[in-house]
């Protein structure tokens, strides 16, 4: 019998349990306050306070004996509230901007005496969004993300304070969660980045939480990424665009091949459509995008994959080489990318609504790799086929009392291979694949193939209880049912690894069989006349699973989740308590003895002697027994399970100012490849060579503490201020284990620390038609590795552990975002510049220096500071807007990685030694150091053209 919890037992536990338990919605906010008359202060009982969506839908409740009113239940969005009560003048609210979990609070005084009909209309002020702030959130708009020089989510979030390049407030960049319309859709098998993309025009409002976070919110540690799609209203409303762009530098000598009259490099066409299939009934939103792009990193097709050369002698007369290639240029980290959302939304009564949500990405994108600079069709590459279906019943019961019930799949096809069959007869031998004398790949096949497919089955129910004018009580479970079907082979030469059947030996003589008939060849002439050196006997194959050149496997782990959180909301205070409950069950087996884990070592029982002990078994067989303490065995890995308290405060000091404080802790299960990989425990002969997955993995945790101001200025202008600290515990790792015959190896586990503290300084001004956002962090962070396999690495190499906490290597000292906009009907733009003050990199002396026999630790130096510019402008021309959009306007060489010995990019220290050793008739040494992937993309303008209606 299973020790484990069976799948069908949770979705019991689970069916059973809606009517008690749920998880948030994430997807609606709240409007609440007081109302009070003005000549008294007195409170006024049975107010109408009435709200009024962009969608012309409308909803509505009455103050109680207190004053107090509440409206739950609201998607993002702006609303107007409208206040009335016989006898008072009306109060219209204009631009209250709800967001998502977010509490607006909106207090009125009304006055006596009033002409039938007119009323007094106010804006909304910046204090009630800020009011129930309890730790750092930021909820980006659907109209703020269009003035913005952005196009992807991605920057969006990259843009905020605490955000260093993916990692927030520090943390590895597999410590975020991502979420759509409040469905998890984290790619949970790499840990980092989702399996389902969103474009910004299909996106109502982005929340981005990058310091504590609810008890509602799981799987993460240092982030959440929560976008709430758009739905459709009374209204139909559209858009069409297309853009072309290209790059328009000087800096031709480093970006190769890139024609300024080439203006359709990159291609972008979107288009989208709202409105109602049944008015006031049934509503829709569809969005589409595709992207031809072939970005700025060319290689010179000199070489075919079949083309063979021979560098290695030292005297150039005794050099062979072909190069059958066209010698054009060709795109190295182009991509192609289609981005599809369908969602709708009917309405069965005022109480019950329903949504159905379809996304769809379909990817192909290269890595630029620059050994294959001179042979680029080499290269191999990845792919996505990735789609969501999620179904939302929302079923409001009282004005105070509602639940959301949602059924989500998410099947994410992934693949990085030259050809998709790993038998594909367009492989060729492996003879081809040499970088020998040049230093750059004259032909040959990357030969890693990899196929997954990852599925995810999830049901979530939430309910929603406002209790009071005080008290809002949330409780939750989850339930996600994952499929991991992986399967990574290489591709071998059957000749080699199966060797001949009797038909292909009686063709070969014995002097060749003799020989190495894998390496047997024979000239050929192509049409336009050239020899080729054709190679016979190659069939490629690959290995099944109890191999080490192969790691395939299916498996199915499972999570349960549940919570209780109230929001405790009072005149100057509000507060944030809730307690989380995470179950995790891995769902395979794991060695019982790491030194040897697949029994590749057999070991028997010996008497004292050291004589073999034997036995018999019932049929008088002579038996040897099995040393049981040295053979592995094969128990079920043991489900995790975490609790974790939530706690945030926020007090409102006077009319104008907030102050807030968290503190939380914080688990997340490590990636999924490290729990399964190696899947067969088959260890490789030598040593440093093998990494393990380890099914018993443990939580890692994250402690955080934060406090901060939020001081309004005046009516349009606020400035923030945060500071953070937060200790990272059982990171993932990797310690050596030794087999029983001295082969060293890797296995997984929690073992690594980090830390960080930091301050955030946050300004915003709006006024009109200008707005002005900056935002600066200063951080520190710290730890023992950068990622989970460095300390395995650093004994590979015979280097000594790091016995402190050392920078990591995104630890930015200095982050500065500014974005400047002036933004009308007719025409605008926007200005963002970023500055960045360098992150480390580790330093490697000369061999000559004496420092090179000095221990030294990683990340012991930090690169140049960089800087970038973006426009995003447009004209409206009738119906039509052109749109320029320029990134990185200064054309900037800012650089992503540098040399290890001299600190920059595009340079080395070069040895005689080195050059003497450089064969090659097509390039020099520098060729190889000089890697253009080392700076950031040159300056790319694009221009396109819109219609929306």
């Amino acid at each position: 019998m299973e020790k484990r919890v069976s799948q069908y037992t949770l979705l019991l536990l689970l069916i059973l349990s809606l009517p008690l338990y749920s998880i948030f919605s994430q997807t609606t906010g709240k409007i609440a306050g007081k109302i009070i008359e003005k000549q008294t202060g007195e409170p006024l009982v049975g107010v109408n306070v009435i709200v009024k969506g962009e969608s012309g839908t409308t909803t509505g409740a009455a103050t109680n004996q207190n004053g107090d009113y509440y409206i739950i239940n609201l998607p993002p969005g702006d609303y107007q509230l409208r206040a009335q009560m016989i006898g008072y003048t009306p109060v219209v609210v204009e631009n209250i901007e709800v967001s998502v979990n977010r509490t607006r609070n909106i207090n009125l005084e009304l006055e006596q005496g009033v002409i039938q009909g007119e009323a007094i209309t106010v804006e909304a002020d910046q204090i009630s969004v800020k009011k129930d702030q309890t730790s750092t959130i930021k909820n980006v708009s659907a109209d703020n993300m269009a003035k913005l020089p952005v196009e992807n989510l991605s920057e969006v979030v990259n843009m905020q304070a605490g955000i260093v390049n993916g990692h927030f407030r520090g943390g590895r960049m597999d410590e975020v969660s991502y979420m759509v319309d409040g469905i998890q859709v984290d790619d949970g098998f790499s840990g980092s980045g989702r399996a389902v993309d969103i474009e910004t025009e299909a996106v109502q409002d982005l929340e981005v939480i990058t310091g504590t976070f609810n008890a509602e919110y799981g799987r993460a540690m240092s982030g959440v990424v929560n976008a709430v799609t758009k739905v459709g209203g009374n209204k139909f409303h559209g858009g069409i665009s297309g853009a072309l762009a290209n790059y328009y530098t000087p800096h031709d000598d480093i970006f190769i091949g890139l024609e300024p009259e080439e203006i359709t490099r990159n291609q972008d066409y979107k288009i989208h459509l709202s409105g109602p299939i049944i008015k006031n009934k049934v509503h829709f939103f569809v969005n589409y995008r595709f992207q031809d792009n072939k970005n700025h990193l060319n290689g010179i097709r000199r070489f075919n994959v079949d083309d063979y050369s021979d560098f290695s002698q030292p005297n150039p007369n005794a050099w062979y080489s072909e190069h059958t290639g066209d010698s054009n240029y060709v795109s190295m980290n182009g991509s192609k990318n289609h981005s599809f959302l369908a969602k709708v939304s009917p309405k069965i009564s005022d109480e019950i609504k329903l949504s159905f949500l379809y996304t769809l990405n379909k990817d192909e994108w290269h890595s630029y790799n620059h050994s294959f600079k001179y042979n680029p069709d080499g290269m191999a590459y990845s792919n996505r086929d990735s789609y969501m279906g999620a179904i939302t019943l929302n079923h409001m019961l009282t004005h105070s009392l509602f639940y959301n019930l949602k059924f989500s799949y998410i099947n994410n096809d992934f693949g990085w291979y030259k050809f998709k069959d790993p038998q594909d007869p367009r492989y060729v031998h492996d003879a081809y694949y040499s970088d020998y004398g040049p230093g750059f790949f004259t032909g040959g096949q990357e030969k890693g193939h990899t196929a997954r497919i990852t599925e995810d089955y999830n049901i979530k129910f939430d309910l929603t209880w406002q209790a009071n004018e005080h008290h809002s009580f949330k409780t939750g479970l989850q339930y996600t049912d994952h499929t991991i079907d992986h399967q990574y082979k290489q591709i071998l030469n059957r000749y080699e690894r199966m060797g001949w059947n009797e038909e292909e030996l009686d063709t070969l003589s014995a002097d060749l069989i003799q020989q190495d008939p894998t390496n047997i060849w024979e000239w050929s002439v192509d049409q336009e006349g050239n020899m080729h050196r054709d190679y016979i006997y190659y069939d490629p194959i690959t290995m099944p699973d109890s191999s080490i050149y192969s790691d395939i496997y299916t498996v199915k782990p499972q999570e349960f989740s549940a919570y209780f959180q109230d929001k405790m909301e009072y005149e100057d205070m509000v507060v944030n308590f809730g307690l989380r409950y995470d179950y995790f069950d891995p769902a395979t087996v794991y060695p019982s003895q790491r030194r040897n884990p697949a029994n590749q070592q057999v070991f028997y029982e010996k008497d004292e002697q050291g004589n073999i002990i034997t036995r018999t078994d019932q049929n008088g067989d002579t038996m040897r027994v099995l040393n049981k303490e040295k053979m592995s065995s094969y128990p079920d890995a043991k489900p995790q399970f975490q609790i974790s308290p939530r706690l945030g405060f926020s007090y409102q000091l006077g009319n104008q100012a907030v102050v807030h404080f968290s503190y939380g802790h914080f688990f997340q299960m490590p990636r999924m490849e490290a729990m399964y990989q190696n899947h067969s425990f088959q260890i490789a002969p030598n040593d440093y060579e093998t990494v393990q997955g380890n099914p018993n993995l443990e939580a890692q945790k994250t402690v955080t503490y934060e406090i901060g101001l939020w001081q309004e200025i005046n009516d349009n202008m606020s400035l923030d201020v945060t500071l953070y600290y937060k200790d990272i515990y059982d990171l993932l790792s990797t310690k050596v284990i030794s087999t029983y015959n001295q082969i060293e190896y890797g296995l997984y586990t929690n073992k690594d620390y980090g830390n960080t503290r930091g301050l955030e300084i946050k300004y915003n001004l709006y006024s009109g038609p200008l707005s002005i956002f900056v935002n600066y962090t200063l951080q520190y962070t710290r730890g023992n590795a950068d990622n989970p396999t460095q300390t395995f690495t650093r004994a590979g190499d015979s280097m000594d552990p790091i016995p402190k906490l050392i920078p990591l290597a995104w630890d930015q000292r200095h982050t500065l975002n500014v974005s400047i906009g002036y933004n009308q009907e007719k025409y605008g733009a926007t200005l963002t510049g970023y500055y960045n003050s360098g992150t480390p990199y580790t330093w490697q002396p000369l061999q000559e220096s004496i420092l090179s026999r000095v221990n030294l630790y990683e990340n012991n130096a930090w690169m140049a500071a960089s800087y970038t510019v973006d426009l995003r402008s447009y004209y409206k021309i009738g119906p039509v807007r052109v749109v320029l959009r320029c990134y990185n306007l200064l054309d900037r060489l800012n650089e992503n990685y540098v040399n290890p010995e001299t600190g920059s990019a595009y340079t080395d220290i070069v040895r005689e030694t080195e050059i003497a050793s450089h064969h090659s008739d097509f390039n020099e040494f520098k060729d190889r150091y000089q890697n253009p992937s080392m700076y950031a993309a040159p300056r790319l303008i694009k221009l396109g053209l819109e219609y929306n209606f």
